[in-house]
């Protein structure tokens, strides 16, 4: 497999796309059809369930697309959220509306002959982006597959071994595909979530409605749903956001991985790859020939996951060649040298 095609064009429900239907329509037209804006509040469960101080205020509600936004609509809307953030966590975020870079396509790719199944990379996107500590929500799964097989229904995502990696045992981390050929972004019905210019696919939150059709069309559980007001301690709080990525969410919107696009767009790596200690996790620009990740797209024997649906994955796998189906020695000892426990990923 040394020729990938990475596509990337408009998909249906993208903003611009010949759609005219925006949240405030779908809103009225849904109310209209089940009898008024409380009863689909209520079909809209848990929204129906919001706490005053819970609910959208008037200028959130108001609020333009983020797509529609002139540079002051989205400066007050900046501002709205740092004066949010630093008045619930006490912290004032550092938040910004970071723009795709012009000739990048971003690809990750990922060697499963170096994952020991540690975690580390799962903990660290926690803390990066923010995520809600009670109840805890993760963007990545790592699963644990036997010897042998890519069938990932044998897999176990709850293993709880007193140290990683276990024998006969490679592990494959599953986390947003940040397709070329979306589902998710075909069935938002208020086209909250569509696809950037360098192939992420990115969420706003203030358009979302949480209707959770984009969770059922995602082959890979790659999106999140907060059926409660995320729990987030101020002590925990990282300052450093975007406005499409890792700034606080609110309960009934749906979230998920976006390349740490806050931090990608600025050069930097995204906080799973740094915290990967065996350097199992690849990512750059695809459209860059002497890139890194380029080199890996022709020289290894990648694959994606569930192929068959025709997806057309950013994301992909494959081992080294010494050591198909298998963990690479070297990363094995790097694993008990550290005497990693995989259900906190922190070193003891």
């Amino acid at each position: 497999m040394s020729d990938v095609r990475i596509w990337n064009g408009k998909s249906a429900g993208e903003p611009g796309s010949g759609h005219d239907l925006n949240r405030r329509s779908f809103l009225r037209t849904g109310a209209a059809a089940v009898g008024g804006i409380a009863a689909l509040a209520a079909a809209l469960s848990p929204l129906k369930d919001l706490k005053p101080d819970e609910l959208p205020t008037v200028d959130e509600f108001l609020q333009k697309h983020y797509k529609e936004m002139n540079a002051q609509e989205m400066e007050q809307a900046l501002e709205r959220i740092r004066e949010q953030v630093a008045k619930r966590y006490g912290v004032r975020p550092h938040l910004r509306d970071v723009k795709p870079m012009d000739g990048v396509e971003f690809v990750y790719a990922l060697n499963l002959s170096r994952c020991i199944g540690c975690r580390k990379c799962v903990h660290a996107c926690v803390a990066e982006n923010n995520q809600s500590r009670s109840p805890e929500i993760q963007y990545i799964r790592v699963l644990e597959m036997p010897r042998g097989t890519t069938d990932v229904e044998q897999a176990n995502h709850h293993y709880d071994h007193a140290m990683v990696p276990s024998p006969n045992h490679y592990y494959m981390p599953v986390q947003c595909h940040q397709c070329a050929n979306p589902p998710c972004v075909k069935v938002c019905p208020v086209e909250a979530t569509w696809q950037e210019p360098d192939g992420i696919t990115v969420i706003d939150y203030d358009w979302c409605i949480g209707c959770r059709y984009c969770e059922a069309a995602c082959p890979y559980w790659a999106r999140r749903f907060n059926f409660t007001t995320p729990t987030l301690p101020g002590a925990e709080v990282n300052p450093e956001m975007g406005y499409l990525s890792n700034r606080p969410r609110a309960k009934g919107v749906v979230e998920k991985c976006h390349f740490c696009l806050h931090r990608t767009r600025a050069g930097k790596m995204p906080a799973c790859l740094e915290a990967c200690p065996t350097g199992a996790r690849k990512f750059g620009n695809v459209l860059d020939p002497n890139s890194e990740i380029s080199q890996i797209l022709r020289t290894k024997r990648i694959f994606v996951l569930k192929e068959e649906v025709g997806t057309l994955p950013r994301f992909f796998y494959y081992f080294d060649e010494r050591y198909p189906f298998s963990l690479d020695p070297e990363a094995v000892e790097i694993g008990r040298s550290l005497a990693l426990i995989p259900d906190t990923g922190r070193c003891v």
